[in-house]
């Protein structure tokens, strides 16, 4: 049986980690390589603020190969596709046909990925697609994964909710409306320990900082309107 090459996109959060562990059971796909945007501006994973040294140590201990797109400080949709569209045509040439995402039920932002990849002849797989979220959060907890909040939409938490690490009572104390996997964009994840993963990643709670932002204009937006808030928790490597 001949295995699809698969690229995945890496985001360093739970859904992410969850959706790898699957498709590394799927005899259908190989995962040669992760794939991870990075605002080259603060040397930071994008939307999730996490330190470049912890994105490394992470792919390191996953053990597949890893490559960054690099993007700016805040790069509209012009530039995001451009830079998307080199790194994919690169994979093309490498023999890559499919592109697997950690998305579970935002429609709107499953067909753009699948209509962006269909122009350069790939396939988007999404292995936890309409999967219960609340499912999902117990399902990732029980595989002995392990997670802290490092970013968080300020119109449902403050400083305190980020540098939280996910336990089972997690769900019960979200507020209202808010999606137990963030899938809204409520909240972002470092996952730093679980079955994917060769060692543990080491790290250190940092400064915990509050930034405001205009809206961007990419599929990656944290919520709609003009602008949005967001708590952030440095983790340092050790």
């Amino acid at each position: 049986m001949t295995k699809h090459k698969t690229y995945f996109n890496w985001s360093t959060g739970k859904d992410s980690a969850l959706a790898l562990y699957h498709l590394l059971q799927d005899p259908n796909y190989t995962v040669e390589e992760l794939i991870t945007t990075v605002n080259s501006h603060y040397n930071r994973v994008s939307m999730h603020g996490l330190r470049r040294e912890l994105l490394v140590a992470q792919t390191q201990a996953i053990n597949i190969p890893s490559s960054f797109i690099e993007l700016p400080e805040m790069p509209s949709m012009e530039t995001y596709e451009q830079k998307m569209g080199e790194t994919v045509s690169k994979l093309k040439e490498n023999g890559f046909t499919h592109s697997a995402f950690g998305d579970i039920f935002l429609e709107d932002l499953r067909t753009y990925r699948e209509n962006q990849l269909a122009q350069q002849g790939f396939k988007a797989v999404f292995p936890i697609w309409k999967r219960d979220t609340k499912a999902l959060i117990h399902e990732f907890l029980d595989l002995g994964f392990k997670t802290i909040i490092v970013c968080a939409n300020s119109k449902y938490f403050n400083e305190d909710f980020v540098g939280t690490v996910i336990d089972k009572d997690f769900i019960d104390k979200l507020p209202k409306g808010v999606d137990p996997c963030g899938e809204n964009g409520e909240f972002h994840t470092f996952c730093f320990d679980g079955p994917i993963f060769k060692n543990p990643i080491p790290f250190s709670i940092g400064e915990k900082v509050y930034r405001e932002y205009n809206t961007p204009k990419t599929d990656d937006s944290v919520c709609k309107g003009d602008k949005y808030g967001v708590w952030y928790c440095d983790l340092i490597a050790e």
